[in-house]
């Protein structure tokens, strides 16, 4: 607790001072201010019902979801053990381009997937990191290493970056894709300032619904997602969050960013529709005390197993895949538990285990088009 506690007076001292040198991070781009709007005040996001987040009087501020995940994994000492670092053998380098009618995703760890569909190669919400945090030697540690080395890593047409909580927009990883050539990012209304400190030049910043061409054959479609933003003391729902729709002659490939359960999924798939590949987080989803019931219809900004499942039920899925889980400790779960979860989750509604399965990193995945 100790080494934690001067993790965080470091920090804190250092959220003061940072923003005198660096003030991009903290300011929203106005290049493209949306209207007010069903998650949208005028000044902040929030999820469309949710009472945590909707002002019920103006200039209310909106209540702190995560508030009381930090001040536990400062003061708390019941954290669930996990391994220092799992030892998996990074996968084959992944082909160039793909000129197949397949659809290849390649799990790297956490949200970090590769996506070759139709000529282009994606990348969504990259982490080579060893923390995710604003600082290399505090915060959240690695606990699985990538699945793919970041020198054996194809050309990146476009970088897909759902919110930005640091185990998802991680700025030296940006850098380093910028440095070797990936010159395009899709971000949430809000994030084009913080993304174009990484050197990546062409930021394209969306609402939920909007789309943009990344090719003649493939579009990328920003979706709702019900989570929050946040990476300093003073920037709490100035960005938005959100999920990605990739459609292309293969099919529709949805990656839902971190999201708890709500009726968006339904609405995805209807206006959208089919989805071939679902990639849906199943971690964190404990409670603090392990003798709290699992509410799985409480409002929250995060999914388990069983919720994940019935999102893939509601999207009507042919693969839906786990994300988000066994790489960074962010909740009360032990290591395994999402993944049993998702056997248990899986079995008691009588579905296969290929239709929902938990990847290992770096091994690809192969779904053949239309």
């Amino acid at each position: 607790m100790k080494h934690k506690l001067l993790e965080f007076v470091i920090f804190f001292a250092l959220s003061l001072i940072l923003p005198a040198f660096s003030s991009a991070e903290f300011v929203v781009s106005t290049e493209n201010v949306p209207q007010i709007s069903d998650h949208f005040d005028g000044t902040l996001y929030f999820n469309p019902g949710d009472p945590e987040f909707t002002n019920q009087v103006p200039g209310q501020e909106k209540k702190r979801i995560g508030s009381r995940w930090f001040w536990h994994w400062l003061f708390g000492n019941d954290w669930p053990e996990w391994p220092a670092l799992k030892h998996i053998n990074p996968g084959s380098p992944p082909e160039k381009r793909l000129k197949k009618d397949v659809i290849r995703v390649t799990p790297i760890g956490h949200s970090t997937f590769l996506i070759q569909t139709d000529g282009v190669n994606i990348l969504i919400d990259p982490i080579w990191s060893e923390r995710c945090s604003p600082v290399s030697w505090a915060g959240p540690r690695r606990h699985m290493a990538p699945g793919i080395r970041f020198e054996d890593m194809p050309p990146i047409d476009v970088i897909l970056l759902s919110h930005n909580h640091y185990d998802h927009v991680d700025l030296p990883t940006l850098s380093r894709f910028a440095d070797k050539g990936t010159s395009r990012a899709i971000v949430p209304m809000g994030n084009l300032d913080l993304v174009k400190k990484s050197g990546i030049p062409v930021v394209d910043e969306l609402d939920w619904w909007q789309s943009v061409q990344l090719s003649p054959k493939v579009t990328i479609t920003l979706v709702p997602a019900r989570h929050f933003s946040l990476r300093t003391l003073w920037d709490r729902n100035k960005a938005l969050w959100a999920g990605f729709v990739i459609s292309g002659p293969s099919g529709n490939i949805y990656y839902a960013g971190d999201t708890g359960y709500g009726p968006h999924f339904r609405e995805i798939k209807q206006r959208v529709g089919p989805i071939k590949i679902a990639i849906l987080p199943i971690s964190p989803f404990r409670p603090k005390q392990a003798e709290q019931p699992l509410q799985v219809n409480r409002y929250t900004v995060h999914m388990g197993p069983e919720e994940a499942v019935r999102a893939h039920l509601d999207l009507n899925a042919e693969l839906s895949i786990a994300a988000h889980f066994q790489v960074f400790q962010l909740g009360f779960d032990g290591f395994d538990d999402a993944v049993k979860g998702l056997k248990s989750a899986l079995h008691e509604r009588n579905l296969k285990s290929d239709v929902f399965i938990a990847p290992t990193p770096g091994e690809a995945i192969d779904v053949f088009g239309f």
